[in-house]
């Protein structure tokens, strides 16, 4: 895409269309669920997987493809290219730290219940190890302040384990704040950052641990994903896959001890899911070209259009009250006598693609996430049609 700015995205449709070929015929408001692949993600899937018909899906594999995506997404996060593994899904990240540490009984992991599942069930499968949860308790859905992290730390606490973005109510954390009070007192600090990669700045300055596939803010293929580990951390970590990518095995033959790589590559036990890397690298050389500052203030100002007149119409905005500073590009509204699922379906009738989301008591809301690629004009079509 080479340097072209957002505002050039914007102001011109033929543009626009060519680089984000969805936005033809759908306003498409969804990107914190699955987004659509850009025409440059798409294009690079095509071409290299035209180069695989013909010969060996290695050796036509785009020269150094597996180092230049670990340091595009290093480059997105502030990380090291040695602190990046693709691993895939969010999910397998997450598995991986939670079963790759050495816990104790009575070791404590402070969490948010109410984060989506992928950055829960990991945690509570260690309890049949004696690790114990303790379950931050916030004032609102996933709003979470550094003293409600703070105030459930104790002798045994070794890690928290927090979302850098509620998936409903769009609340950024504080992760530079909470990272360095957990580090000051030696507590490892693991981040599912898929809510905020690629759409914020998401720092891994005070974290040790970060996972986020590619296929939502970072607007690649779904499961191909990164997992950060900071390089002093790697040692902590133990890979808990094995195979011939992660240990050395020179000429592809066996050896009588395991001797895993010495950076991020140690938690890639096989083959890389290299059609899916393909399009994510150009995902992230797009993102970065563009800069994540740009993007993040993009997506505020859309959140500022919208949140107005949304309670202008009468909904109730989770997290409309908050500071910008833990605001996100994620909205999310309802009104209680409402049928939100019927709105939703009304939406969709007219090309308009949002999310429809579950509260624990069934009540439903609408999520929009729209990216920088949105206009004005489509976020007024969306209100229109409200």
């Amino acid at each position: 895409m080479g340097k072209m700015t957002i505002e050039q995205i914007q102001s011109d449709e033929s543009i626009r269309i060519s680089k984000f070929p969805v936005a033809k015929n759908t306003t498409y408001l969804a990107h914190a669920a699955v987004c659509p692949l850009p025409s440059c993600a798409r294009d690079a899937i095509s071409n290299y997987a035209s180069a695989c018909v013909g010969e060996d899906q290695e050796d036509c594999m785009p020269p150094n493809l597996l180092r230049d995506t670990r340091q595009l997404a290093a480059d997105l996060i502030g990380a090291k290219m040695k602190e990046i593994a693709l691993v895939g899904p969010t999910s397998l990240g997450l598995s991986f730290i939670a079963q790759g540490l050495d816990w104790k009984p009575g070791d404590n992991i402070i969490i948010n219940a109410d984060d989506y599942p992928s950055n829960v069930y990991p945690w509570m499968a260690l309890e049949e190890k004696g690790v114990k949860l303790k379950h931050i308790k916030a004032s609102e859905l996933g709003c979470i302040k550094p003293d409600d992290v703070f105030e459930l730390i104790d002798s045994r606490t070794r890690m928290a384990a927090l979302a850098s973005c509620h998936y409903v109510s769009g609340y950024r954390i504080n992760i530079d704040v909470i990272g360095r009070e957990l580090r000051s007192q030696g507590i490892l600090f693991c981040v599912d950052g898929i809510q905020t990669v690629g759409a914020f700045p998401t720092s891994v300055e005070h974290v040790d641990f970060l996972a986020a596939d590619a296929h939502k803010w970072m607007l690649g293929p779904c499961s191909s994903g990164i997992l950060y580990v900071k390089h002093e951390t790697q040692k902590q970590l133990k890979p808990i896959v094995q195979g011939w990518h992660n240990l050395l095995c020179p000429d592809f033959i066996a050896q009588e001890t395991l001797n895993y790589k010495q950076d991020g590559r140690r938690y890639e036990a096989g083959t890389a899911n290299l059609l899916g890397i393909a399009g994510h690298h150009a995902s992230l050389t797009m993102l970065n070209n563009l800069g994540v500052d740009n993007i993040a203030t993009d997506l505020l100002d859309k959140r500022n259009q919208l949140v107005p007149e949304l309670l202008n119409k009468g909904y109730h905005v989770l997290n409309s009250a908050g500071d910008l500073d833990n605001a996100s590009g994620i909205v999310t509204f309802h009104k209680p006598q409402a049928d939100m699922s019927k709105l939703v379906a009304k939406l969709e009738q007219v090309k308009i693609k949002v999310s429809l989301r579950f509260m624990r008591d069934g009540s439903k809301l609408i999520r929009l996430s729209p990216h920088f690629y949105n206009t004005t004009n489509e976020l007024n079509r969306l209100l229109n049609e409200l």
